[in-house]
């Protein structure tokens, strides 16, 4: 399977934005529907957005994180970005990417995660 490598995270204040990077190894992710997810304290692990393996279909999981994040990917790089902008307390969590689930099964290994703080 493939590797993921997730950055950018960090502590931030609210009304920032901040770009999350998802480097991938080992597989090339325009072969597969890509995906970002969160878990926050207490809660279990939710999609947050995805984007299909040619870049035309989009979803975002609520109105909210529609308006205030932006998936992307770099197929050259093999690279998934996420941006959210416009952040308040809510967007506190561990940020990792992965296919989407499809037959029973994630296509990559997870990877360690990137975090994601804000402070008021």
């Amino acid at each position: 399977q493939g590797q993921l490598d997730e950055s950018g995270g960090g502590l931030v204040q609210a009304g920032s934005s901040l770009r999350l990077s998802c480097a991938a190894s080992g597989r090339n992710i325009s072969d597969y529907n890509m995906a970002w997810y969160r878990q926050a304290p207490g809660k279990e692990r939710e999609i947050v957005a995805s984007i299909s393996w040619s870049g035309g279909n989009i979803n975002y999981a609520t109105y909210s994180v529609k308006h205030k994040f932006t998936i992307t990917m770099d197929n050259a790089k093999n690279t998934l970005y996420l941006k959210i902008n416009s952040m308040d307390h809510e967007d506190t969590a561990m940020y990792c990417c992965n296919t989407s689930y499809h037959n029973g099964q994630y296509y990559f290994n997870w990877g360690p995660g990137t975090q994601v703080t804000v402070s008021s």
